[in-house]
């Protein structure tokens, strides 16, 4: 009895720490040294779409491929005459407007005509011009006779000499006196007709410095103009270049050179683009914007852009850039802010895939991240294979 006893607690002893262990690998127990499960995060699968016949006529695909991108910053600015080829006509002297000669708007030729001005200083110059031509011939009838006398006790060799002297001076005054009529802008032809008639002409002619069209005109008969004084009798530009003026950022600007291209486009030409190039690059920043001046020199043969119209500017800072693209109807931009793209390998199951976007030109995506050149992709439909995955499942 006591034997029995002994054997059945010996059994119970040996059983216990059996069932001790099978108890903790039923409730999932782990030792100190295996790793958790938990500690990892598994990566969320893909979500994938597999279409129909009749769906996938609803959408194209091709493969990822590149695309020269060009480079590109625009801005805003205002169209503005070239001023290096805008020339304010102002007289050379002061006086009286006496005639106008051009109208707003006329197409003039270099030295044309505009304006006569009635000025002091040339009838000065030119009375000047009149006394010195009666001094001279004076003279020179007084050297003519005493030469005729020279040897006879009429005319001793100083008086001679006084005479040839004389003459002499008369001469050089009557040159200094063309050459100071001449400076008004009178020919030869005009220097001697007033030299033979003994008249004055008071019209000084003012004449264009440039070819190019009158852009400004403030001149009446009567009116009293002086060099410089403001405001000009009329204005003069070359409107066959013309500027535009950009505002862009300051930290912007290392990437801007002379001689970059420009391509321009003002809203009353909408289907027009002004192709032209910097040539200007301003060397302060606006303290407030911090902004800065870029100016362009644009071709407007035709003379379409106006003066203080508003433009939008495309500057290309570089040479194109080739990189992989797909079309834009290839990208959907998810509610979260990401973007994605449908890749296929059969083209019947298609599997959604997070992309990075870079630069967008002529309904293409330049794609950073995401896809690998060749793969095949949806491009035209995108937006029909994520509205797929939002649809509740059908019961």
């Amino acid at each position: 009895m006591r034997a029995a006893l002994s054997k059945s607690i010996a059994v119970v002893l040996i059983a216990f720490p059996l069932m001790a262990v099978g108890c903790g690998s039923a409730h999932g127990g782990q030792t100190a040294d295996a790793p958790s499960s938990a500690a990892a995060p598994s990566k969320p699968a893909e979500a994938t779409v597999d279409l129909s016949a009749t769906q996938l006529a609803a959408i194209k695909i091709e493969p990822v491929g590149t695309y020269m991108f060009p480079v590109e910053n625009e801005a805003v600015g205002n169209i503005d005459f070239d001023e290096d080829l805008s020339v304010q006509v102002f007289p050379p002297y002061q006086g009286t407007i006496i005639d106008t000669l051009a109208e707003i708007g006329n197409d003039v030729k270099k030295d044309q005509p505009l304006y006569s001005i009635k000025s002091p200083d040339l009838i000065q110059a030119e009375s000047n011009l009149i006394g010195a031509a009666a001094t001279f011939e004076l003279t020179n009838k007084e050297l003519a006779r005493a030469r005729n006398l020279s040897g006879t006790n009429g005319v001793s060799v100083r008086e001679l000499e006084q005479a040839t002297s004389d003459e002499q001076t008369a001469e050089g005054a009557l040159k200094a006196a063309r050459d100071a009529v001449r400076v008004f802008g009178k020919t030869d032809s005009e220097i001697d007709q007033m030299i033979s008639s003994r008249k004055i002409d008071p019209a000084l002619i003012v004449h264009s410095p440039i070819s190019g069209r009158i852009t400004a005109r403030n001149a009446q008969p009567g009116f009293f103009v002086q060099p410089g004084a403001a405001t000009a009798p009329y204005s003069v530009a070359d409107v066959t270049i013309k500027w535009m003026l950009a505002s862009i950022v300051e930290a912007d600007i290392p990437r801007f050179q002379l001689g970059q291209p420009v391509d321009a486009q003002v809203i009353a030409y909408p289907n027009r683009v002004f192709r032209g190039k910097v040539s200007k690059i301003y060397a302060t920043a606006d303290p407030n914007t911090h902004r800065v001046i870029i100016r362009s020199e644009i071709a407007d043969p035709k003379d379409e852009l106006l003066p203080g119209m508003l433009a939008n500017f495309v500057i290309r800072v570089q040479s194109p850039a080739e990189a992989i693209a797909i079309p834009a109807n290839g990208v959907v931009r998810e509610g979260d802010g990401t973007m994605t793209a449908w890749v296929t390998t059969n083209r019947n199951r298609f599997t959604q895939r997070i992309v990075k976007t870079g630069l967008r030109r002529d309904g293409r995506v330049q794609i950073l991240e995401g896809l690998q050149r060749g793969e095949l992709v949806v491009s035209d439909g995108a937006v029909f294979l994520s509205n797929m995955l939002q649809a509740p499942p059908t019961e």
